[in-house]
């Protein structure tokens, strides 16, 4: 029988604020490239990612309502 790992939580009860600066920085790296002038994830014009997360690495918000605020044009910050 193959037991597959289960995924760790990224909610913020279940992490530290070091893990979840990785678990975005990790989220962001996949592109592979620079975020400077791209709109791959759809935050363009939404400040610089490192300053929108920052209630998530606070442990203030969620990093799933974040991702709805910047879906929705509405970034607080």
């Amino acid at each position: 029988m193959i037991r597959l790992k289960q995924p760790k939580s990224i909610l913020i009860k279940d992490t530290t604020r070091e893990e979840r600066e990785r678990i975005v920085a990790r989220a962001l790296s996949v592109c592979g490239g620079s975020c400077n002038f791209c709109n791959g994830c759809g935050s363009l014009g939404s400040g610089r990612l490192e300053s929108m997360y920052e209630p998530y690495f606070a442990g203030e918000k969620e990093i799933a309502e974040i991702n709805m605020e910047i879906r929705g044009g509405i970034v607080k910050g």
